[in-house]
């Protein structure tokens, strides 16, 4: 294998939901990367299930993720449990978007 799991969340921090200027790692939206010989396995979610560029992200996830771990299949799974909350994002998120005294 010549990618860690590092590379991997290198690359998800390359996607960015347009409306929100924080990439979607920080945001907290991927919950699970499995990885092995033969597959890389990623749970994500969504900050609403009505977000209209829902497609377009998960398109992205699958395609920057693949190109780091090609030949290795990439399969991206969209989970609503646990749903995704404000305390999921990283601290440097909250900084960006301004919600450092929010409580979070």
């Amino acid at each position: 294998m010549t990618f860690t799991k590092d590379d991997i969340i290198s690359a998800l921090k390359t996607v960015y939901d347009p409306e929100i200027p924080v990439n979607i790692w920080d945001l907290g939206l991927v919950y699970d990367i499995d990885v092995s010989d033969n597959l890389v396995n990623i749970k994500m979610t969504f900050t609403s299930p009505t977000c209209p560029m829902m497609d377009d992200i998960f398109a992205q996830v699958k395609n920057v993720v693949s190109n780091v771990v090609s030949p290795v299949p990439v399969n991206v799974e969209l989970v609503w449990e646990p749903a995704w909350d404000l305390s999921r994002m990283s601290d440097a998120a909250r900084l960006e978007l301004d919600l450092t005294n929010s409580g979070w």
